[in-house]
């Protein structure tokens, strides 16, 4: 029986291609599982073959547990009952005692076969998939084999891939037969069918056709820094150039619009505007929204966003038709874009100016002149005057020295009286409230300064008042409300 056991093992080892201990561990669960087939009880069964004589042993075991933690005693041990059989043993290992093995030749041998077959096809399709990924490609080329819900099944040799629904351009009809090319988003093990998940819609898909057709990208003589879609319609990509002899766009472009339209046929008819890429995020930004004519540009760093004034009559254009062009070009840049004509941006402006002129006329005890004087310079916090070089406020025509060290002084003394009213406004605040999981000192202070000190009071707020009292997101405030009523909840 030994030597029936190595002779079949050496069989399907050379006829699948796949190693002789994936048949020997695909046939050790084969016997365990119809040893196990001899008991009442779900008992847990290890066999051990040996791989030079064929030889097997099967053995009973039990994981050791600490002795409050046993569930299920067919298969779990207690410590205290453990170190009875062996005083070493710790916890999560197991104890073993043998079994009597079954005889090969009796087990369901049907049940055993399919055990190994579906092993040794999971080994198999895994050799495969390892053979594809060392090749490290990311373009999957091939043909659809069948379709399952919607999503579609592609063979390329012998590796199968899945391409979702959701991850087919849109309106685009592909059927059985068809020959596909897609971008190698994932590998999904867990998967029951093929492991390669597929897509044809991320912007990488389009980044890897373009160095497809574009041979000076693979060289290192170009770059594509980065790529917007919506799919099927309109994408972006931002190129640069590393050889100062290469024109970026036209090398992209390519002859008579050759290698474009060649990317663009690829992705059933879907338009690619090519940006020039700037280190500049402005210029950058200006590129992007190109063909629109951009007046000016606003850049607020701290909320990475920028206002962009354009003329009433490039604003549609800038926009795009139903918001595409400025949402593509805020997807390619990283920043968030805020569209707004120069009208608009000079009452945005003009409302701002107001605001921080009230604040310095408030905190600095200054007359509106020099307020206005402090705002139209571009200072918009305390801050800024307490602590920028003094040479930035001498530069300032109507400032002497004197009256720059007062406002400075004056600064300072207002930042440190709102630092002590915080301080002040913790101490009010109950401690229920500053203990809640998921708050801090910060979102406390703020609280309550808007006369919420408790965590009752917090929890009969709703998500959207604390969404508007503290500007933070909705999640968060959604988090922090429902962990205050949590006592509400247990009464």
């Amino acid at each position: 029986m030994s030597r029936e056991i190595l002779l079949l093992v050496d069989a399907l080892a050379r006829e699948k291609n796949v190693g002789r201990d994936v048949v020997f561990a695909a046939l050790e669960q084969a016997l365990a599982s119809a040893t196990k087939k001899r008991y009442h009880e779900d008992i847990d069964v290890r066999v051990e073959i040996d791989r030079s004589t064929g030889n097997y042993q099967s053995f009973r075991r039990w994981q050791v547990v600490p002795d409050e933690a046993v569930e299920f005693a067919p298969i779990q041990i207690p410590l205290s009952e453990a170190v009875k059989r062996s005083r070493d043993i710790q916890l999560d290992a197991f104890i073993e005692e043998p079994l009597e093995p079954v005889e090969f030749g009796r087990i369901g041998a049907q049940a055993a076969k399919q055990v190994i077959l579906q092993k040794i096809r999971d080994a198999e399709r895994e050799q495969i998939l390892q053979d594809f990924l060392a090749r490290k490609e990311h373009l999957f080329t091939g043909t659809i084999k069948r379709m399952e819900r919607g999503n579609a099944i592609i063979e390329s040799g012998r590796v199968e891939a899945v391409l979702p629904r959701d991850q087919m351009i849109p309106k685009e009809n592909l059927r059985v037969g068809d020959r596909v090319r897609a971008y190698l988003m994932k590998i999904d093990r867990s998967a029951r069918g093929p492991h390669l998940i597929l897509s044809r819609t991320a912007p990488e898909f389009l980044v890897k056709l373009f160095e497809l057709e574009v041979p000076e990208i693979e060289e290192g003589h170009l770059e594509i820094r980065a790529a917007a879609r919506d799919p099927g319609s309109r994408a972006k990509i931002a190129v640069k150039s590393n050889d100062q002899r290469i024109d970026p766009i036209g090398t992209c472009v390519g002859l008579r619009g050759s290698r474009v339209q060649a990317v663009t046929a690829e992705l059933a008819g879907e338009r690619v505007d090519i940006v020039l890429w700037s280190p500049d995020p402005a210029q950058f930004v200006i590129n992007a929204l190109a063909p629109a004519e951009v007046s000016g540009i606003v850049v607020d760093e701290e909320k990475h966003s920028m206002d962009i004034v354009v003329d009433e009559e490039n604003l549609a254009q800038a926009i795009g038709r139903t918001g595409q062009n400025v949402r593509l070009a805020s997807e390619l840049s990283g920043w968030e874009l805020n569209l707004m004509t120069e009208e608009e941006s000079h009452r945005k402006t003009e409302g701002e100016l107001v605001v921080v002129k009230q604040l310095f006329i408030d905190k600095l005890d200054v007359d509106e002149e020099v307020a206005e004087i402090l705002a139209r310079e571009g200072f918009s916090t305390l801050e800024e005057i307490a602590y920028v070089p003094v040479t930035e406020l001498m530069e300032i025509e109507a400032f002497d020295e004197d009256t720059v060290n007062e406002l400075r002084s004056r600064a300072r003394n207002a930042i440190l009286t709102q630092a002590i009213a915080s301080e002040e406004a913790v101490e009010n605040v109950a401690a229920d409230l500053l203990s809640l999981e998921g708050m801090d000192g910060a979102t406390a202070r703020l609280l309550a300064s808007k006369g919420v000190r408790t965590q009752e009071e917090l929890a009969d707020l709703a998500v959207d008042d604390l969404v508007d009292l503290t500007g933070m997101d909705v999640e968060r405030a959604t988090r922090l409300i429902m962990t205050a009523r949590a006592p509400w909840f247990a009464e």
